[in-house]
């Protein structure tokens, strides 16, 4: 069974995708700007704030889909400046400081809109519920 939670971003249809997927129990959470479902980007000149509200809409749409941040097992962080990295790494590692998810980031050449200095990408891990007594 596949559950999905809507990108909720002007892109969805355009593209045709999902901000996240959920098979089993496995949660795949797509490429999230800090865009909101008007378009408007949250922070533009700031890696730091663009990088939090990222993790937010991650952490909304794991909820939807019956896990939570401390469920991830891996992000992929995408930046248009490595020279940015360490406002982003800060912000990452105030919500997974004590997670520790698998992390790789890299430098790209641009993302869909110029004001956007971070993508990122997360996967989850939700184990089954324990049996109950029979």
């Amino acid at each position: 069974m596949r559950q999905r939670v809507p990108a909720r971003t002007i892109w969805q249809d355009l593209v045709g995708y999902s901000r996240a997927v959920r098979v089993g129990e496995a949660i795949y959470v797509g490429g999230t700007a800090a865009t909101d479902e008007g378009g408007v980007t949250h922070g533009k000149s700031d890696p730091y704030s663009q990088t939090v509200y990222i993790l937010e809409k991650i952490g909304q749409a794991l909820e939807e889909l019956g896990a939570s941040l401390e469920d991830v097992v891996r992000t992929r962080i995408f930046v248009t400046d490595i020279e940015n990295w360490q406002e982003v790494v800060r912000a990452h590692a105030e919500t997974f400081g004590q997670i520790r998810p698998c992390t790789t980031m890299v430098e790209v050449s641009r993302l869909i809109t110029p004001e956007l200095l971070v993508e990122i990408e997360a996967d989850a891990v939700v184990e089954a519920a324990e049996p109950g007594p029979a």
